[in-house]
């Protein structure tokens, strides 16, 4: 399993870095959009739904990211990102940071279910502002965006660390038993520590340190809220991974299940930030 996992991880790798460093934005635009698909396809697993209907599912939000990309130009880099951030982008992060940062933790808590109309709302909310992040963070420039997503690797691997090491409380125990609260804090600490370095390293001065801190702890919270809320839902629709189109690691889903809660909260800093 180890090794297959690890295979996996160095393809994913060989064509995730060549394409996100030497790509047009308009042609990493239409490689998230298929990635973003096949998650919609995984999404309606969630749902319980069967194969045609989940193949239209993925092929449809495929097609609404590639229709956004040529009629909204400026989601894929057309307009400066520090440029004033047009309505409906400002609209679809609010939408997805409400739905993250004020709606999910009643949702985990009553450990509401997901399906019908409910169930298609949601996966939007959940999948398109998470493809528009990834899009138009690029616009930062590719390292950058590989750095927002090493905040949420960080997060990760220290909370497996210090999980495994002082873990005692758990977190979640009916959602996802393996964590725990010293696992979470851990991965504050060790987002914090590479978020400083990162400001200094790049001099991200932006906003003051203190917020910055503040930022990197509220990232890291929404980046577990992200991942226990796919836990949630694998819970209910009784299935182990989203699915298993990449060996040893499950499905889209799986990986990136804390990108969805992040990268549309991180974008709408970015942009409330650099607008000023």
């Amino acid at each position: 399993m180890l090794k297959t996992r690890v295979i996996t991880a160095l393809v994913l790798m060989a064509l995730l870095l060549p394409s996100l460093f030497y790509s047009s934005q308009a042609g990493w635009a239409l490689l998230v959009a298929g990635f973003i698909g096949v998650a919609a396809w995984e999404w309606g697993a969630l749902l319980g739904w069967q194969s045609v209907r989940r193949i239209v599912l993925g092929i449809v939000t495929a097609l609404i990211c590639i229709t956004l990309s040529v009629l909204a130009p400026e989601a894929i880099g057309a307009a400066e990102l520090a440029a004033p951030a047009q309505p409906w982008v400002l609209l679809a992060y609010a939408v997805a940071a409400v739905f993250w940062c004020l709606v999910m933790p009643f949702w985990l808590k009553n450990k509401w279910s997901l399906g019908g109309l409910s169930g298609l709302l949601v996966g939007a909310v959940v999948l398109l502002p998470t493809w528009l992040a990834m899009v138009q963070l690029r616009m930062l420039g590719a390292g950058a965006l590989l750095g927002i997503f090493a905040v949420v690797w960080m997060a990760d691997i220290a909370a497996y660390f210090s999980g495994k090491a002082f873990g005692k409380h758990k977190l979640a125990p009916t959602i996802s038993p393996g964590k725990t609260w010293e696992g979470a804090i851990g991965a504050g600490v060790g987002v914090v520590i590479y978020g400083l370095v990162v400001r200094q390293l790049f001099g991200l001065e932006f906003m003051p340190v203190a917020l910055w801190i503040a930022a990197l702890v509220g990232v890291t919270a929404v980046s577990i809220v992200g991942d226990l809320y796919e836990s949630l839902l694998k819970r209910k629709a009784g299935i182990k991974d989203s699915s298993n189109i990449l060996p040893g690691h499950g499905g889209v889903l799986d990986r990136i299940d804390s990108l969805t809660s992040t990268l549309p909260v991180v974008a709408l800093v970015w942009l409330v930030f650099a607008s000023r």
